[in-house]
């Protein structure tokens, strides 16, 4: 099977972009990441990923008109880096219905939440405030409503007593770092499948929807 051709889409420190450049690098993800693009030209992650020899490329948003504009411009990028499968690593833009369709079961992003629970923004605030007792990060393919999608993996977290935010978001990253890789791992293989929006996949006795628990 051909290695994915892997971007990285970013607009901050891309601290789950590094985890998958580290797992890429020593083969345990059978992809080559071609490029790391972000919206913005301060994204810490941006230099992270050149001084591992990874192309680089910004596309700001405020250069276009409207979102549809942006997302042709992201198009022509990912065309030019010759990219097949793309990663949201923190990329803090909404996406068009044409983008979301066109890269359809060919975009992944990871979410610090156990979806469907708590999508959007403010998910530890929002999860202390209902008082769950665990909390997590899900891996999913990608469609237009936010943070929808056939779920690929999740990983779950206990909430502590004293947990704050702060806590809580850092056991959940730690989470993440593993959970990214994992999951990717699994597409690239071609271990996972879509079938009627729900995930396949292809190991024995592994449920559909993959849970590291505890992420440990």
């Amino acid at each position: 099977m051909a290695r994915l051709k892997l971007a990285i889409l970013i607009s901050g420190r891309g601290s789950n972009m590094q985890a998958l450049i580290a797992a890429c690098r020593t083969g345990t993800i059978a992809a080559e990441i071609t490029v790391v693009l972000s919206n913005r030209a301060d994204a810490a992650g941006l230099s992270y990923a050149a001084a591992a020899g990874i192309a680089t490329r910004v596309v700001p948003h405020g250069d276009y008109p409207d979102r549809a504009g942006f997302d042709r411009a992201l198009n022509e990028a990912l065309a030019e880096a010759g990219v097949d499968f793309i990663c949201l690593a923190g990329f803090m833009r909404l996406l068009t219905p044409e983008f979301t369709t066109r890269w359809r079961d060919r975009m992944i992003n990871i979410h610090p939440s156990l979806l469907p629970a708590f999508p959007g923004l403010h998910t530890h605030r929002r999860a202390l405030e209902a008082g769950v007792k665990l909390a997590g990060c899900t891996v999913h393919f990608v469609r237009f409503e936010t943070d929808t999608g056939p779920i690929i993996a999740q990983a779950a977290v206990p909430v502590l007593p004293g947990d704050d935010e702060e806590s809580l978001a850092a056991r959940v990253l730690a989470a993440e770092h593993r959970l990214y890789p994992l999951a990717l791992g699994l597409v690239a293989a071609g271990r996972v499948r879509v079938v009627e929006e729900r995930t396949i996949i292809d190991l024995p006795q592994t449920p559909s929807g993959l849970l590291l628990n505890p992420p440990g």
